[in-house]
């Protein structure tokens, strides 16, 4: 019996020397935190599939470091499940605010509510995060991108004619808003809509899959406008291994390189340049103001109606770009360089 009460306070001493060592480590990294100033942000992005993410990551972790803020970066691959396990984590490590572009608009409101009782701040970025009740809503005038796509294809002879949507997922609750703003256009210049496809998940060969499926459909379209640039490339591709490249006016968005070649080489018509370096640096700025004084503050600050609630929103405005600018828009602000754009077409490179 005496050996088992000698055990048993053995057992009870160490267990003590842990849970001490425990609590003093814990409050060694706090007062670490506190003393350094370092405020602590997660960041979860969709994935990383789409080449801007990379130029979004890069710009606002670098502001938000030079404003005194670490950034914890995860990529959910485009999974739901996975992105709800890194806001979960993100909650526990006790982030002061968590940035997320989502990977479906509509199923992470649960997450949202959870981070806010804990009294963390949420930032919906670029995608809106409906009936949530972000604390901010940063993103480009998506209403503003698809009038431009309609605006220039009927600038370019369109009006009368026939056009085929192929977009993006219907999770992302961008693609309502720019299609909607694109039909509107469409409309008001008796254009005919063939059909609307969206690819699931932004999987860009999906929208070449149809291409190749519905050859019938697409010999008939005036006009492609497609949800990206990504999805212009592989339609692109497609619509050339049937000798129609060129043919078609095919539209976009986000100024990917290859979409760039492909305006000066005269495959794609346009797309629409979002200066990503604006918004990713606003948005470090206007989440580090949500931490220190709990608001956004700026002539920017608008409010937009999330479903369920009115949320504070700032819109970056976009820019349509055609071979006509692009030279002043893409390569002057360095977006991209003038020999890459002009790889495949040197002669019409500009001197």
């Amino acid at each position: 019996m005496k050996k088992k009460v000698v055990w048993l306070v053995a057992v009870l001493v160490i267990i003590a020397v842990v849970m001490v060592a425990v609590l003093t480590d814990g409050k060694k990294e706090k007062k670490e935190a506190v003393e350094t100033g370092k405020l602590q942000i997660g960041m979860s992005f969709d994935s990383f599939v789409i080449e801007r993410w990379l130029r979004d990551r890069d710009v606002f972790v670098s502001t938000a470091k030079e404003l005194g803020a670490e950034v914890n970066v995860q990529n959910a691959n485009g999974d739901i499940e996975e992105q709800k396990k890194q806001i979960d984590y993100f909650i526990e490590k006790g982030m002061d605010a968590i940035v997320i572009i989502s990977v479906d608009s509509y199923g992470l409101r649960d997450q949202v509510k959870k981070a806010q009782d804990a009294g963390i701040k949420v930032v919906a970025y670029d995608r809106l995060i409906t009936e949530a009740d972000v604390d901010l809503y940063i993103s480009f005038d998506n209403s503003r991108v698809g009038d431009m796509m309609g605006e220039t294809l009927v600038r370019n002879g369109i009006r009368g004619g026939k056009v085929l949507m192929l977009g993006g997922s219907l999770r992302d609750s961008n693609v309502p808003l720019v299609e909607g703003a694109f039909k509107d256009v469409m409309r008001e210049n008796e254009v005919s809509l063939l059909y609307s496809f969206h690819a699931d998940n932004w999987e860009a060969e999906l929208a070449a899959q149809y291409v190749h499926e519905h050859l019938d459909v697409v010999a008939k379209a005036d006009a492609i406008m497609c949800g990206n640039d990504n999805l212009a490339t592989q339609v692109v591709r497609a619509l050339s291994e049937r000798r129609m490249a060129g043919n078609i006016l095919v539209v976009g968005q986000d100024a990917d390189l290859e979409a760039c070649q492909r305006i000066v080489e005269g495959t794609q018509l346009m797309t629409v340049y979002k200066p990503v370096e604006k918004l990713a640096q606003r948005a470090a700025e206007c989440t580090i103001q949500l931490i220190k004084e709990d608001k956004v503050t700026g002539e920017d600050v608008e409010t937009m109606d999330d479903g369920r609630y009115e949320v504070p929103y700032v819109a970056i405005e976009p820019i349509s770009v055609t071979d006509a600018n692009i030279d002043e828009v893409i390569i002057d602000s360095g977006f991209h360089l003038k020999e890459d754009i002009y790889l495949n077409v040197p002669g019409k490179m500009p001197k």
